[in-house]
């Protein structure tokens, strides 16, 4: 503690993001990236914007980049909020929807760590609800009557680390069940097997959809995401960021996302080689004994009944290879593994396969 700190900031956890190594060689399954490249055209985007003009500000609108998510999913350009990164978008959206005279906020026990995070930034109570016993979001704990009126709901879809995803119709149960409320729906994953929700926006003007490139637009490094909702949303989200930064997103990172939307060939093919490599993971993990939850991200959430999850965490990283393992309750005993190319996908399972045998 410092004497040079804020009066909050000793009290603050911050969120503990997964491993970034230094060791070269290690087969990286541990933070749900992309295992193809980013599209070519993104790439030309990015050198082409490395010139003259990089000594000028960006456009603070990010006009270019927000009309071709408007484009590509159908709303306005006034209805999409970018920022840097999918996570300084949720940032805003919990400043700015979520703190009201401290009324709780639900969400699921289980889901991206960082909301907790961001609540205890903003001093904004939780609500936890558990998940169901299969790990599935229960729709009736958001739809049936609260005891205190909540400040919003908040889910990944499809939730983190589980994979597991709602339906358009639950989602959109929720939020009519709530309508003076928003549900926000973070929708990173969404692109590996899900149902946007952005479908939902016209008939429920409390919905608000998250998005981020980092996964299947292949753009972890970029930090580019963005929100999608109504104009009365994005003007209150607007009017928080301008008031912490105004040009979050530079030049750089405007162009590359910009094109990478754009080529929904390449996005395509990739997502398609994920989902097959993924449901491939699924039957070799089965085959070696795993319980596998139903996933549709790039992910699968899994675990043995005959071996600890720390400890096979512990025996993949001495093998180089790096699986995410959460030290929580109700999912200790999980591997979080991130589905890679269908080599890397061997590799896991092959070293799996010769661990289970050494500790049997």
């Amino acid at each position: 503690m410092s004497r040079f700190w804020s009066d909050h900031v000793v009290g603050l956890a911050p969120y503990t993001p997964g491993e970034q190594p230094k060791v070269a060689n290690l087969l990286k399954l541990n933070t749900n990236e992309h295992p193809y490249g980013p599209s070519p055209k993104a790439l030309e985007a990015i050198q082409a914007a490395t010139g003259d003009s990089l000594r000028l500000y960006p456009d603070n609108d990010s006009t270019a980049l927000r009309e071709a998510i408007a484009a590509l999913h159908g709303v306005t350009a006034g209805q999409v909020f970018p920022g840097n990164g999918s996570d300084e978008v949720l940032a805003h959206i919990f400043n700015g929807l979520f703190r009201h005279a401290g009324r709780p906020l639900l969400m699921p026990d289980i889901t991206y760590s960082f909301y907790r995070t961001y609540c205890q930034l903003y001093d904004i109570p939780v609500a936890p609800i558990p998940l169901g016993d299969d790990f599935s979001i229960r729709v009736s704990d958001y739809t049936d009557a609260h005891p205190v009126t909540p400040a919003g709901i908040i889910f990944a879809n499809p939730n983190a680390p589980t994979g597991m995803a709602l339906e358009l119709a639950d989602i959109k149960a929720i939020a009519q069940a709530n309508p003076d409320i928003p549900v926000v729906v973070d929708e990173a994953y969404v692109d590996f097997g899900a149902h946007s929700a952005v479908a939902l926006l016209d008939e429920c003007s409390n919905i608000v959809v998250v998005h981020t490139l980092s996964k299947s637009r292949s753009l972890a490094g970029l930090r580019v995401g963005f929100a999608m909702a109504s104009q009365e949303i994005v003007d209150g989200l607007q009017r928080v960021k301008d008031s912490f930064n105004s040009y979050p997103l530079d030049r750089i990172a405007q162009a590359g996302a910009t094109a990478a939307l754009q080529d929904t060939a390449y996005f395509q093919r990739t997502c398609t080689e994920i989902i097959q490599a993924r449901e491939a993971l699924t039957q070799q993990l089965g085959t070696l004994g795993f319980e596998v939850l139903p996933s549709r991200a790039n992910f699968v959430f899994a675990r043995h009944p005959e071996h600890d999850g720390a400890a096979l965490s512990r025996a993949l990283r001495a093998q180089g290879i790096l699986v995410r393992h959460f030290s929580l309750p109700r999912i200790d005993q999980f591997l979080r593994i991130t589905v890679g190319t269908p080599q890397d996908c061997t590799r896991l399972c092959n070293t799996l396969s010769e661990i289970l045998l050494k500790t049997h």
